[in-house]
């Protein structure tokens, strides 16, 4: 695809509205809310994956990005009823739920001492009782049993909660939390920022605009977080275009984010179950368009857990350059709302595999997208003594 762009610039048998995006797209100048519309109404799927393949490899050429991690979610016990998940239960439903007690994450901490993992991802449903002190106990524990791990923790929703509940600014909240341990935040709860969306699918939780405010405040103290979109509901292609428009401009403020991850709607168990999910190739068009859209994001990446591994695998030609980790089974959010992975968990090999079926460069990342390990020219060979891997270089084309 490196080269197809030309073709679309001198192609007289595409609207020229197509072609003058293309134009902006192929020298770097950034497409309106209107372009992104058009796109989302009118542009073909080829002629969309092209583009975003072009903003990809300029990027980031070939390289395609995996982590070793691992998810601790304390409870699915939650006090807000969104009526698109599937994943929390009321309160009152706590015999389908769990809750963990800090000692109950800390043994999960600690299954995986001595285990290559750079990253334990942490979220999960609000209760009271994990307030404020409860968190910063939590990250505190957890960094000072393993100092190098990197905490990803807590989405806006839970901060605005617990920082509500604690009496304490979004600002001096922050400061704490990043006091405590915490290195980065994840991206989730940003659902879709418009109001008249939002109030439907998720009333009660923050807006979108404190949610913004949220990670604005991490970012003016030097810290980094992720950006995700639920698409695929009620929302129309308007409010994605919003979405990542408000996306983009905190972005040109901040710099702070690095990854944006669109989530697919699933309709399993949920309150909006009546639904039709989208299909693979709405997914497609979503994430090209996002990659086409973010100009000023690095990374775009498809959660395969979420999205499912064959899909993960298209998406490498619409714009993604990010597949996320080897999760080790250890989330169940998308799971229960019914995506194609009902046991997610990879190895560092299946995971280069993937990446390589499809001809880019699989390279480990740590959180930040430092490289830990970059895997070109490199085979494995299976150990049946210890689960996972070991790796063989290539010499001479053989091991």
């Amino acid at each position: 695809m490196k080269n197809d762009i030309h073709i679309l610039l001198t192609d007289k048998d595409l609207p020229e509205r197509a072609r003058q995006i293309a134009q902006k797209v192929y020298t770097g100048e950034r497409i309106t809310e209107t372009d992104g519309l058009y796109l989302f109404e009118h542009g073909e799927l080829g002629y969309l994956g092209t583009l975003a393949n072009f903003v990809r490899e300029r990027k980031q050429g070939d390289n395609t990005y995996f982590n070793k991690n691992f998810h601790v979610e304390p409870t699915n016990l939650c006090v807000y009823t969104c009526t698109f998940c599937s994943y929390s239960r009321l309160i009152k439903q706590k015999q389908e739920g769990w809750a963990y007690t800090m000692d109950e994450m800390m043994a999960l901490i600690h299954k995986y001492d001595g285990q290559p993992v750079t990253e334990v991802h942490l979220v999960g449903g609000v209760l009271p009782q994990y307030d404020l002190k409860f968190y910063l106990e939590l990250f505190r524990r957890i960094k000072a049993h393993r100092p190098e791990l990197h905490i990803k923790a807590l989405t806006p929703v839970e901060y605005h909660y617990i920082f509500k509940k604690a009496k304490v600014s979004y600002e001096k909240g922050m400061e704490m939390v990043k006091a405590s341990g915490v290195d980065s935040l994840p991206g989730g709860g940003a659902e879709i920022f418009a109001a008249d969306v939002r109030d439907q699918i998720a009333g009660g939780k923050c807006s979108g605009e404190q949610w913004l405010r949220i990670h604005e405040i991490w970012h003016e103290l030097g810290m980094r977080s992720n950006a995700t979109m639920l698409y695929g509901h009620i929302e129309k292609y308007h409010h994605r275009i919003d979405h990542m428009e408000k996306l983009r401009q905190l972005q040109d403020k901040t710099h702070g984010f690095q990854t944006f991850i669109p989530l697919k709607f699933r309709n399993k168990d949920n309150q909006l179950s009546h639904l039709p999910e989208v299909s693979t190739i709405e997914d497609l068009k979503n994430y090209a368009i996002s990659r086409i859209y973010l100009d000023n994001f690095d990374h775009l990446k498809a959660y395969w857990p979420m999205i499912g591994r064959a899909t993960a695998q298209l998406l490498l030609a619409f714009g993604v350059d990010d597949l996320d980790g080897t999760i080790d089974d250890t989330t169940k959010i998308y799971s229960m709302a019914g995506s194609e992975e009902q046991n997610p968990s990879l190895s560092t090999q299946d995971l280069v595999r993937m990446i390589r079926q499809v001809g880019r460069r699989p390279i480990e990342r740590d959180t930040l997208y430092n490289v830990v390990k970059d895997f070109e020219g490199v085979e494995f060979e299976e150990d049946k003594t210890f689960r996972g891997y070991l790796e063989l270089p290539v010499v001479n084309g053989s091991n």
